[in-house]
């Protein structure tokens, strides 16, 4: 199988966001960065497996400059075979769906995997773009992949039960919690990856569609407010009046 793994580098969840340059551009000032964890512990570790299942090759992909080359190792010591790195600045989803979509459109891919979001951004679009970019049907959401022949059989946790999807071969698939468990690199795959090629190629011309003009940090949570159950009159009106939920 010729399967291709799509990573994003994302700020580790217990990183303290700040923003700079009146609050244009993120502060990475002692941040450490991570592999986004559904691209790590689900789409990378599902195409491993199925790799070990049925053979082929697992190429991982990742547009952005050469400081994410840290955790784009770390991909190939969990088993990917081979790495690419778009060396890009991911500006927006859209340009990031066009490079992935020109690097992907004539090798051949079984199966394109995405985590079903980024921890940053949270905005689960670049997937569905890379689809429609190549004309391939998309699964979005999945938490379970068998493969039998060419074709692929899912499950989409949906509301109020699972949905079981069947899709032929190319096909595009994000994937949620249940698809794989976490795997930890170990020191054979750590030396492993270090010999493991790792190509760098230049980003085509893309114009984006939109660019960020301010980022706004969420208001402070107040204080919990403890209201005497004989109290309903002051309950009501504060769910009314501040919490604004009735």
């Amino acid at each position: 199988m010729n399967l291709l793994v799509c990573i994003s580098k994302t700020p580790d969840t217990t990183a303290r966001i700040t923003f700079k340059d009146d609050f244009t551009k993120f502060d990475e000032s002692g941040i450490q960065f991570i592999m986004n964890p559904f691209d790590e512990f689900y789409s990378l570790v599902r195409a491993v497996e199925l790799k070990e299942q049925f053979g082929g090759t697992v190429t991982v992909l990742n547009v952005g400059p050469a400081a994410n080359d840290i955790i784009i190792r770390k991909a190939l010591a969990i088993g990917a075979d081979k790495a690419v790195r778009i060396n890009a600045e991911p500006t927006s989803a859209y340009f990031v769906a066009s490079q992935i979509a020109e690097y992907a459109k004539d090798k051949n891919f079984d199966i394109i995997f995405f985590g079903k979001e980024t921890i940053d951004y949270n905005g689960g679009e670049v997937m569905g773009m890379v689809a429609e970019k190549l004309d391939l049907p998309f699964v979005h959401l999945a938490s379970h992949l068998d493969v039998e022949g060419k074709t692929g059989k899912l499950d989409r946790d949906i509301e109020g039960g699972v949905e079981k999807v069947e899709v032929e071969m190319p096909f595009v698939v994000s994937a949620s919690k249940g698809m794989a468990e976490q795997r930890i690199p170990n020191m054979r795959g750590i030396m492993m990856a270090k010999r493991k090629p790792l190509e760098v190629m230049e980003p085509i011309e893309v114009k984006d569609l939109v660019e960020i003009v301010k980022y706004e940090l969420p208001k402070e949570k107040s204080g919990v407010k403890l209201i005497d159950p004989e109290n309903v009159k002051e309950l009501v009106r504060l769910l009314h009046e501040e919490a604004k939920v009735i």
